[in-house]
C-alpha cells in the first residue's frame, strides 16, 4: 500500500540513494483510520506522525496490549518502521 503513495525522486541530499517523500496527511489519515478499526477503540485520540521516513504514534490506552497492537498495525498498514510509540497508557 505504502509504495502508492511514495514518490521515488533522484538522489537524496548526501548522494545516497532516491530520495523518498513522505506520506501526505491524507495516507496518515488512512493508516489511523485503518488501525483505529482492528482496535476496537482500544486507544483513543490515536494519532500518527511521519518523521525521518519512520512513524510516531500517539494516543492513550488503558493496556500496553492494545499499544503494542497499534504499533504492530501501523506498520504493518503503513510499511514504514516506527521510530517512537508515545502512546500512553494510563
Amino acid at each position: 500500500m505504502a509504495s502508492a503513495t511514495f514518490k521515488e525522486g533522484s538522489k537524496t541530499a548526501t548522494g545516497h540513494g532516491p530520495a523518498v517523500q513522505a506520506p501526505n496527511r491524507e495516507f496518515l489519515d488512512e493508516i489511523e483510520m485503518r488501525v483505529q478499526s482492528c482496535l476496537g477503540g482500544r486507544v483513543q485520540d490515536l494519532r500518527i506522525l511521519c518523521v525521518e521516513g519512520g512513524l510516531i504514534l500517539r494516543g492513550r490506552s488503558h493496556s500496553y496490549y492494545a499499544k503494542q497492537l497499534a504499533q504492530h498495525h501501523a506498520q504493518e498498514f503503513s510499511e514504514l518502521p516506527i521510530r517512537a510509540n508515545e502512546i500512553e497508557v494510563i
